[in-house]
């Protein structure tokens, strides 16, 4: 078993900043992919950014250039820095762990922006 612990949400007014943490525990071997992704009321969930092993992200294109994805290999934690928010950014954010045996969700934390 795999568990994963959320934390770091929160309301935030436009043009803020917060930061997502994702801690993994359990039988983890071999994380390959650590990621984060949002979905917002009446919308289908997507990626935001996800991250490999060896530190390569890639971004949705609505947060590129705002949104930093980084891990702790050693703590297998998954962090998310989200700069300049807008209320567009506004949803649940789920943490995902993908190893060659799992693919695991967390239980979302919930971003809000204001205008």
């Amino acid at each position: 078993q795999v568990q994963l612990v959320e934390s770091g949400g929160g309301l935030v007014q436009a043009g803020g900043s917060l930061r997502l943490s994702c801690a993994a525990s359990g039988s983890i071997f071999s994380i390959n992919f650590m990621g984060w992704y949002r979905q917002a009321p009446g919308k289908q969930r997507e990626l935001v950014a996800r991250i490999t092993s060896g530190g390569s992200p890639n971004y949705a294109d609505s947060v590129k250039g705002r949104f930093t994805i980084s891990r702790d290999n050693a703590k297998n934690t998954v962090y998310l820095q989200m700069n300049s928010l807008k209320p567009e950014d506004t949803a649940v954010y789920y943490c995902n762990v993908v190893s060659n045996l799992v693919n695991v969700w967390g239980r979302g934390t919930q971003v809000t922006v204001s205008s």
